[in-house]
């Protein structure tokens, strides 16, 4: 993984160059919908082609170029954000007069497969079926993979971190905050990324990049229970609780994943 110890600073161009990168971007978008359209498949299990023992995130080879052909595309301002997976040691790169970018993927719906109250009472075919959704594109994101100062990263963060524990609509409402100006348990993370997410002008342009509208009504994040304002753990409790948001998890999965469908279609 890349690591730098603060973003790189990128000289602007002036406008004229900046217009004309994003009209270049522009006719390399168009020139990739054919591609595209024959390119994702929205129920394909990244864990098929990873190899055995390895994390999909970094070793499957399907996801990294679906990730590159889904984000590589034109940003808020007009901008081209094209993603390059040529150099070595990153997973996704781009660099233009936007800024420098190392980008790295995150299975962001958590099973909580792993945790023992979760294990004692769901079924593990319950459990093995919702991984499963998981791991198809509508649960895939990419967020900047580069440690900065040799803090942790936004993936790292969301993780560990004991009000979020890896849960994504928990981590797109700290994102809504980030756009606000609102405090969150993710707030030191996200400001060290500030400039990516400058990428995307506000929340809404972030939420219509990444084909998440599924996910948001208005402006509001539709969040799951167990849910208290980031005051306790938001690991289900109980049966009814872990099917509650299982449940919740997967409608959104499967709506990105027919968003997903119908935006490369329709491109």
């Amino acid at each position: 993984m890349c690591q730098v110890s603060a973003p790189a600073n990128t000289t602007l161009e002036p406008t004229s160059a900046a217009a004309a990168l994003a009209a270049q971007g522009q006719r390399r978008w168009a020139a990739s919908v054919v591609d595209m359209r024959h390119a994702i498949d929205i129920a394909f299990d990244f864990r098929s082609d990873t190899p055995e023992g390895r994390d999909p995130d970094a070793a499957s080879p399907t996801l990294r170029r679906y990730h590159k052909l889904l984000w590589s595309k034109i940003l808020p301002n007009g901008a081209s954000f094209d993603l390059s997976d040529s150099r070595t040691g990153c997973y996704l790169y781009h660099r233009s007069v936007v800024g420098e970018f190392f980008l790295a993927s995150d299975a962001v719906i958590p099973s909580f497969r792993k945790v023992p109250q979760i294990k004692a009472l769901i079924p593990e075919e319950e459990i093995d079926a919702f991984n499963t959704i998981g791991y198809t594109i509508g649960g895939m994101m990419v967020f900047p993979g580069n440690k900065i100062d040799g803090k942790m990263t936004i993936n790292g963060a969301r993780g560990f971190h004991p009000l979020v524990k890896d849960r994504f609509d928990l981590t797109l409402e700290c994102i809504r905050r980030h756009y606000a100006g609102e405090a969150s348990p993710l707030s030191e993370s996200l400001r060290r990324y500030s400039d990516f997410f400058v990428l995307f002008a506000d929340f809404r342009g972030y939420v219509e990049f990444f084909l998440l509208q599924d996910l948001v009504v208005g402006n509001a994040v539709q969040i799951s229970e167990p849910y208290d304002n980031f005051r306790s753990s938001p690991v289900p409790k109980d049966a009814n609780e872990y099917r509650g948001y299982r449940d919740d998890a997967v409608a959104f999965i499967n709506a990105r994943n027919r968003r997903i469908q119908s935006a490369t279609a329709a491109a």
